[in-house]
């Protein structure tokens, strides 16, 4: 028997989950899979090392899905016994800034934290409950989405409102930290050079951003107090005039909800295209709204990646990550264009291959393609926090 951690991110209607065994060097990932549509026609779907189709079960809740998920655990564990249990939660509020052991307190104090981010922190706390109530000796961690930006400067987080506002938690926080704190790790290991000083990371997915690094460090980032902000997403709208929500408030009478379902599904490239979320159905549409899209998708990246160049005073390279990044290579290819008045010499041939690498070695600003890795930096964090060695 090998000593193993379970990593979950839980969403509304789904619990992504990763085996990793415990070795004398990074976690190796053993299993991995999910539990999708819970509350409805759920499935359970395998994904590695074996990929099965997805078969149905029973799952009206967290608490059931994760239930299904430990008993399968117990039988097709590949022999790992699960030593402890680590979580994606999106938000640790202005206090945490690194991973912490859960206990009754702090699962109290991250609930206080769902009017920050009312889609996802319900969810992350409900497989944290269910688990706690299955397993309630198995130590857990809560790793946090909001970590990485904690050394942001006060003058980038401050919003433009009346102080009392910022007392109340009101102030941008930032998000995909694990992702770009992953990012920082792995570069030097692609570029086999120390890590750029002056750093912008674009995780570019269903949800995107951009990161500004200095020496490791997270000093700008465009999503703020909400991952709504900032970039043109899936189905967010990005970055919005204030002042079209209280013309929608006025004019069309909308409430929590229907604001709520514009802006966080109906939007992005859905709602510009007409046609799909998916960056990959959209490049190969001739629909005059599909290229209208993803010119307003590239458009609003390019112009945020000068703006956290200024925020940096220069930029010496630029990672792509996340599922457009890592695999649209037209995508890359019209922000690295773009982007050639900060000296980003674009190396079309190297880009078409999948990089690493995607800028000429004779480019003062480099570009690199980097898959990320947030389910091993969960796993890293819960080894250490726990001192799970083996």
């Amino acid at each position: 028997m090998t000593d193993g951690i379970l990593v979950l991110n839980a969403g509304s209607s789904s619990v992504k989950f990763a085996l990793y065994a415990i070795g004398a060097a990074d976690p190796s990932l053993r299993l991995r899979g999910q539990i999708e549509r819970i509350g409805h026609d759920a499935a359970f779907i395998v994904q590695a090392p074996r990929g099965t189709p997805p078969r149905p079960v029973a799952a009206a809740d967290h608490d059931q899905a994760l239930g299904l998920l430990l008993d399968w655990l117990a039988r097709e564990g590949a022999g790992i016994v699960v030593r402890g249990a680590g979580h994606r939660v999106v938000h640790g509020g202005a206090e945490r800034a690194a991973p912490v052991r859960l206990t009754s307190a702090i699962i109290a104090e991250l609930s206080a934290l769902e009017p920050l981010a009312p889609l996802h922190q319900p969810h992350n706390l409900a497989a944290i409950r269910a688990l706690v109530a299955r397993l309630p000796a198995l130590p857990q961690v809560a790793c946090f989405d909001t970590s990485f930006h904690a050394t942001q400067p006060t003058v980038a987080r401050r919003l433009g409102l009346p102080l009392e506002y910022e007392e109340r938690g009101l102030r941008r926080y930032g998000f995909h930290g694990l992702s770009y704190e992953y990012i920082v790790h792995a570069l030097p290991q692609v570029s086999g050079a120390t890590l750029p000083r002056r750093l912008i990371i674009a995780h570019l997915g269903n949800g995107a951003s951009l990161c500004a690094v200095r020496d490791g460090r997270s000093v700008a980032t465009t999503m703020g107090f909400s991952t709504l902000d900032g970039l043109l997403m899936g189905t967010r709208c990005g970055a919005i005039d204030p002042g079209i929500l209280l013309h929608l408030l006025r004019e069309d009478g909308m409430d929590h909800g229907a604001l709520s379902n514009l802006l966080y599904d109906r939007s992005g490239l859905l709602g510009v295209s007409g046609l799909s979320s998916d960056m990959r159905t959209l490049l190969e549409s001739p629909e005059p709204r599909a290229k209208a899209a993803v010119d307003l998708f590239c458009y609003r990246a390019t112009r945020e990646l000068g703006s956290l160049a200024a925020a940096l005073g220069g930029l010496d390279a630029v990672v792509f990550t996340g599922g457009i990044g890592e695999h649209a290579a037209a995508i890359r290819e019209r922000i690295c264009r773009d982007a050639a008045w900060l000296d980003l010499e674009f190396d079309a041939a190297a880009n078409a291959a999948g990089g690493p690498r995607l800028s000429r070695p004779d480019s003062r600003v480099a570009a690199w393609v980097v898959p990320t890795n947030e389910e091993l930096m969960i796993a890293r964090h819960t080894r250490d926090l726990l001192e799970l060695n083996p």
